[in-house]
């Protein structure tokens, strides 16, 4: 399962004193690097049988599946964030390449009364999101993390990238969403942590809902 809430590259965790061009989320600091985070094993991935589904409330009633030379003919993205981890590190300017959210949800759109989603990932990992957080003008499915694939231990093939929320929003190894007309709770919003987790409302626990 995965709660990788850092992506950095290096092998260790340094805190960094550089000036940073725009203001940092309240209660958050920099580090240079960290080590990826997470549960469990990595998963190993045949792009030959890989499939993205988008599935449950959708427009149309019907459920997707993309293969990943599908998926690559969707428009291609990139842009540099902060990636902020819900233990207070931010890891500054990281550079994400990949698919659109909203170029995905244009071709496969969720039923109006949908306004819910889950994004699941290997093993049964999930976390719940809205419908408008992936429709912000950020949020990414990713291929390329700082000009190189992912690593497989970053999340290769695809990982969720949402830059307003927390790091556990954004599941690496990214193989499903799953609309939803009434609010679900995902993996550690099960256990703890906030509905929504956004960054600049320091939203880390269920009891500040």
């Amino acid at each position: 399962m995965d709660h990788d809430d850092s992506p950095g590259d290096g092998s260790g965790e340094r805190s960094s004193d550089s000036g940073h061009p725009h203001p940092l989320p309240p209660g958050q600091r920099l580090v240079e690097a960290r080590r990826p985070n997470h549960y469990g094993r990595v998963p190993r991935v045949d792009l030959q049988t890989w499939r993205l589904t988008i599935s449950g409330a959708t427009a149309d009633g019907a459920e997707h599946r993309l293969s990943w030379g599908e998926l690559g003919e969707l428009p291609r993205t990139e842009f540099v964030a902060d990636h902020h981890c819900a233990s207070r590190r931010t890891l500054a300017d990281v550079h994400w390449a990949g698919v659109g959210c909203r170029d995905l949800l244009e071709r496969f759109p969720p039923a109006q009364t949908a306004p819910y989603a889950l994004a699941y990932a290997s093993y049964g990992y999930h976390s719940n999101v809205t419908v408008d957080d992936l429709l912000a003008p950020q949020a990414l499915l990713a291929t390329h993390m700082n000009g190189q694939p992912l690593a497989p231990e970053h999340g290769w093939p695809l990982r969720l990238i949402l830059p307003h929320l927390y790091g556990w929003k954004g599941p690496k190894w990214l193989v499903a969403l799953e609309f939803h007309h009434e609010p679900r709770r995902g993996f550690w919003e099960q256990r703890g942590h906030h509905f929504t987790g956004d960054v600049w409302r320091e939203e880390r626990f269920a009891h500040q809902e």
